[in-house]
């Protein structure tokens, strides 16, 4: 019960992200901004993650009901509507897990695919958007690096400049929560949903949901 105090507490410290005017498939702030991530879903004994802006109000979720490390996972706000799909890629190919903002899923947004790397305890995964088509006059790359037994990571761009970062949350004491309550922290002008959509991604590889 403290522990659920503590999380709820600190809920209402967290400032509210403001969504861009640009794109209704982008939700973006000028400020730096964080979320409460709880890594289990509203729907009973189901797997998932609900986020949480500072009113404790849920903003984004996902609901895998009885499949966890599933290979279609959909990114909703909190009336239901998908703002964003993730499929795992069976091929061998770039795109372990590709990510679509449209509703025909016709180009993906971004991939993400592991790189070759020789630090044990390390995961860095590539990532890149646009198209197949425009990547090579338009993409942008970005990399996720973390360790292969926490769901703490960072999200950096192609110039290795931190974009976000998710961590164990803490309480206003400095108690750790639970290894499923993080806070993520996102950078100025960078897409709140490329962001939840990687923190699925991670946790997905990591057979965390």
């Amino acid at each position: 019960m403290q522990i659920l105090s503590f999380f709820f507490q600190e809920m209402a410290r967290i400032h509210p992200c403001i969504p861009s005017s640009s794109s209704s498939s982008s939700f973006c702030s000028s400020e730096r901004e964080a979320y409460t991530i709880w890594m289990k879903s509203l729907v009973l004994n189901s797997n998932g993650y609900t986020v949480y802006n500072s009113n404790a109000d849920v903003v984004f979720r996902i609901d895998n009901y009885d499949n966890k490390c599933s290979n279609e996972v959909y990114l909703m706000d909190l009336r239901g509507n998908v703002v964003c799909t993730i499929l795992r890629k069976k091929l061998l190919r770039f795109g372990l897990w590709e990510c679509y903002n449209d509703k025909d899923c016709s180009e993906p947004w971004f991939e993400v695919g592991k790189t070759c790397n020789f630090f044990k305890n390390h995961s860095v995964y590539n990532v890149l958007v646009g198209t197949n088509e425009a990547r090579s006059l338009c993409s942008s790359k970005h990399t996720t690096e973390g360790s292969f037994d926490s769901l703490e990571f960072k999200i950096k761009d192609g110039e290795g400049r931190v974009e976000a970062e998710v961590q164990r949350k803490r309480s206003s004491s400095g108690v750790v929560l639970g290894e499923d309550v993080l806070l993520v922290t996102i950078e100025p002008h960078v897409d709140h949903i490329f962001v939840m959509a990687l923190v699925a991604i991670h946790a997905l590889i990591h057979h965390r949901m």
